[in-house]
């Protein structure tokens, strides 16, 4: 007997239901989060007839723990996207109705019917799965930092813009030392030429001919004022907010020295850190999106679907248009995107094809994805033949003599 297993998790319990190859419910059962309830799962499942590995698992994440440790006892686990799984609810009803433990029978049965249109999760490396856990880390903690400058940023527009005006880029360090120094304009007005080059100095900057000068001018400028307290009061927010930019500076520090490492380490950098655009960062959160499981993607076109380069054909009658992915790995996107970027001033091939997306028409961003997408496809054949990467065969329309002149 053929069986389906779904799995409706949640932080504090998770729903399981066993159906068979007619849609019947074979069993289904709460579990706890932890050991114990992995335990009873595995155990619900051999209860049953046939090979207790060969039961597929449908479920609505791809981080849980259970997802790892279903992994590791040999089971398919299939990742359904929340959206995609209330697709198929309303397939068999309109009213509305939803519960955990119904969730779980209709995880069961999406892949009793269409297992086929679906994948399960990739069988990477543990290698392959350290750099992804430290390249999403890494820009997670990125994307954290710059909601906190944010904050900052409109704190200061609130009741200090000179202090903008004299360092528009806050993540500069020379901008963190002196407004951890200087919070408010009041202190602003008491700064002295000395004490700014002393924080100028500490900061890396030095007294560079004008600086301090230039600083001081904007701190003494005309401007309006808050209330006294009222700029007392946010000066030590802007300290707060300084303080907690600097420490996650360092926290992203660490996590980029730690990812560069289980880079390095793992056997593909190789053939990745050879690509015109993507150095270590990059080439992290490139590898940690595709992954190094040989069978994940079937082409190309696969893994340029996967990250959103590769563009989708709406038809309807007489209307048909080609537009940008939306449904995509968003992180694969941003670092597909950024290293185009970088290709096009250390690719000859690259620049030239970018060049020609231009001239057809196309915006900044579009050539940019355009090219992104050959890139990708390039990548894709030098890791499934693990083969270094070949800047005449990735480009073979242009010139040798273009490439050696940009070599």
């Amino acid at each position: 007997m053929e069986l389906f297993c779904g799995i409706d998790w949640a932080e504090g319990h998770h729903d399981v239901a066993l159906v068979d190859q007619d849609g019947s419910l074979v069993a289904k059962r709460r579990i706890e989060t932890g050991a114990n309830g992995f335990a009873d799962l595995l155990a619900l499942i051999t209860e049953q007839p046939g090979e207790p590995s060969s039961v597929p698992v449908a479920i609505e994440t791809d981080k849980n723990l259970i997802v790892v440790a279903l992994q590791a006892a040999g089971h398919d686990v299939y990742a359904l996207n929340p959206k995609a799984v209330a697709r198929y609810r309303e397939r068999h009803g309109q009213a509305g109705g939803k519960s955990d433990p119904g969730d779980a029978v209709v995880l069961a049965n999406i892949l009793r019917t269409d297992r086929h249109n679906h994948r399960p999760m990739p069988d990477l490396s543990e290698k392959a799965l350290a750099v992804r856990a430290l390249a999403r880390q890494h820009q997670e903690a990125i994307w954290a930092r710059q909601l906190t400058v944010n904050r900052l940023r409109s704190v200061l527009l609130e009741f200090f813009p000179a202090a903008l005006a004299a360092f528009p880029v806050l993540t500069h360090k020379a901008a963190l030392e002196v407004l951890a120094a200087v919070p408010s304009p009041a202190a602003g007005l008491k700064l002295t030429h000395k004490r700014l080059v002393v924080l100028l100095r500490r900061s890396g900057r030095g007294d560079r001919p004008g600086l301090a000068d230039a600083v001081l001018s904007r701190f003494r400028e005309p401007a309006l004022r808050q209330p006294p307290l009222v700029e007392e009061a946010l000066g030590h927010a802007v300290v707060g907010l300084v303080g907690v930019i600097k420490s996650m500076e360092g926290a992203i520090a660490d996590l980029g020295a730690a990812m560069t490492s289980a880079f390095e380490e793992h056997e593909l950098s190789t053939i990745i850190s050879a690509v015109p655009g993507l150095g270590p960062v990059l080439g992290a959160r490139v590898l940690a999106e595709i992954g190094d499981d040989p069978d994940r993607f079937a082409s190309a076109a696969c893994v340029r679907a996967f990250a959103g380069t590769a563009p989708i054909t709406r038809a309807s009658g007489r209307s048909k248009s080609v537009r940008m992915r939306y449904v995509r790995n968003r992180r694969l996107a941003d670092a597909c995107h950024w290293w185009a970027f970088a290709a096009i001033s250390r690719s000859a091939g690259s620049r030239a094809h970018y060049d020609s997306r231009r001239a057809a028409g196309d915006t900044h961003n579009a050539a940019l994805r355009h090219l992104a997408n050959k890139l990708l496809g390039r990548l894709w054949w030098c890791l499934v033949h693990n083969v270094g990467w070949d800047e005449r065969q990735a480009w073979p329309r242009a010139t040798a003599h273009t490439i050696e002149a940009a070599a």
